[in-house]
């Protein structure tokens, strides 16, 4: 059985969570659950994600109700498919110093490339109980030809190192020996620089040296144990190649006298070999250091960015024109891949104080047809939050729907739109009515500006202003009163000519 010892059957989730490694990035909690849960009663799963993207880091943890049911699951479903994926099980080693601590785990090296993980621990399984079994692959999920098992015992990996170093796995010799880190590969061993015999040689493309000539150009300089020139599919050569010798020494004086070196009009470069994960970090680390001078060069104000520069204005020309300022340590007109000029460049002067005089005399001054633009280079961050900082103090005040808006002629879309209030209206009860009538079509829809659509009525009204205050009637004479009388009087007459709901128009 693969457990730890003295494990408690109680429900202790510290002793009954498992590790489970290698999975799919689409694999959610889920999907876990419905997996383990045929093992025993689960407590919790947790898929552990990237604190920024989400996404799976591809392992989680199983946390079961009893330590009896994680160790079932560890025996019955370890390097099950799951997704298309093994995934390798293991104990939960809270702890990273047992994890970190170098005992009971060894190296294997030389391995097929199709051994994989589940291969891997059945051979190894028949010295001791195994904590962690893997292969190491690459991105594109191929073996790298080695990988680890970490026993339960110190007794079980010496066993493993002394049965199967220099045996046959598929055919392939492999090496079997105890986890070194690296520090302690360094101190045992050296830096690969100092004992490396495989060499590597490059731009030789156009010389059409042959197999022959390339082994006679090392051969004065030690025993070759191998030596080769990379071909393409129709057996051109690629311009490089690889000469492993049989010591080092050997290896540093070929290195020593070729490199540099021409052989038919051809600068040969020659270096130790280095692996590509070493290459990179190594382009990486000179990379940073020269990102790193570049920054502490310029961030003391000495460089000027200058733009809207002619057509004519090169290199020279610049320099030129603010020489005058001070000591220029460099001037550079930036160009397209063509060689036309970008219109704008820098000038990096040797002292702040030279820089700021070329800033202010030179800012806005007329060079060739084109007022120019000098300011002190910022990086690309600092511009941002400068540009930023512009457009907050520019929106200040302005309101809250056009702030980030340029104008299209539209109104933005989270601009609130003023609501028109209804027009107040009087009642009919509440205006004399007139006695003519003009007919229109029944049930004509019209839109009043600012209000809702109102129907129309089939006989359009005219509602003259009635005055009703008493104070804003001017007195009328007996003539008048008699008029008004008589009229009321008609009007009483033709009563039934006209509408229950209209009135003649007062005379």
């Amino acid at each position: 059985m693969n457990s730890l010892p003295n494990q408690p059957t109680t429900g202790n989730y510290g002793i009954a969570s498992l590790y489970c490694g290698d999975l799919d990035p689409d694999i959610t909690e889920a999907n876990l659950y419905d997996k383990f849960s045929q093992a025993g009663p689960v407590a919790s799963i947790r898929v552990c994600r990237d604190v920024v993207t989400k996404r799976s880091l591809g392992y989680a943890y199983i946390n079961f109700q009893q330590a009896m049911d994680a160790e079932r699951a560890l025996d019955t479903m370890n390097y099950e498919l799951i997704k298309g994926r093994p995934m390798r099980l293991m104990w939960s080693q809270r702890d990273p110093s047992l994890r970190k601590s170098g005992v009971g785990n060894v190296f294997i090296k030389n391995l097929d490339k199709s051994i994989d993980n589940k291969s891997l621990y059945d051979t190894f399984s028949v010295f001791g109980n195994i904590l962690s079994c893997k292969v190491a692959h690459d991105e594109r999920n191929n073996s790298k030809g080695y990988g680890f098992v970490h026993f339960e015992t110190q007794d079980a990996s010496d066993q493993a190192i002394q049965k199967v170093n220099g045996m046959l796995l598929n055919d392939k010799k492999v090496y079997v020996g105890r986890f070194m880190t690296r520090k302690e590969r360094m101190e045992t061993l050296g830096h690969p620089a100092t004992r490396f015999t495989n060499i590597y040689v490059k731009n030789f493309g156009e010389a059409n040296l042959s197999d022959e000539e390339f082994q006679q150009l090392f051969e004065p300089y030690g025993k070759i144990v191998s030596c080769v020139i990379m071909k393409d599919d129709g057996g051109k050569s690629r311009g490089f190649g690889f000469v492993s010798y049989e010591t080092h020494e050997a290896a540093k004086k070929a290195v020593d006298a070729l490199n540099g070196s021409e052989v038919k009009n051809c600068k040969l470069y020659v270096a130790r070999a280095q692996k590509k994960n070493e290459r990179q970090a190594e382009l990486r680390e000179k990379y940073e250091k020269l990102k790193m001078e570049r920054l502490n060069r310029y961030q003391q104000g000495v460089n000027l960015y200058v733009k809207n520069l002619d057509d004519v204005i090169d290199d020279a020309r610049l320099h030129e024109e603010f020489s005058v300022y001070g000591n220029i340590t460099s001037a550079k007109i930036m160009v397209d891949e063509k060689g036309n000029t970008k219109g704008f460049g820098f000038v990096c002067f040797s002292s702040p104080d030279e820089a700021t005089k070329a800033v202010t005399e030179m800012n806005g001054r007329i060079i060739v047809s084109k007022p120019l633009f000098v300011a002190l280079a910022q990086r690309k961050e600092e511009r941002k939050q400068h540009l930023a900082a512009q457009h907050a103090v520019r929106t200040q005040g302005m309101p809250r729907g056009f702030i980030g808006h340029g104008y299209t002629g539209m109104i933005p879309t989270n601009y609130l739109m003023p609501v028109a209030q209804p027009r107040p209206f009087m009642t009919t009860n509440q205006v004399p009515r007139p006695r003519w009538a003009q007919q229109q079509q029944q049930g004509q829809m019209r839109q009043q500006p600012g209000g809702w659509p109102m129907q129309v009525p089939s006989v359009v009204q005219v509602q003259p202003r009635m005055q009703t205050a008493q104070g804003n009637q001017r007195p009328q004479s007996s003539m008048q009163n008699q008029h008004q009388q008589q009229s009321m009087a008609n009007g009483s007459r033709h009563q039934g000519l006209y509408a229950s709901n209209t009135v003649r128009k007062p005379m």
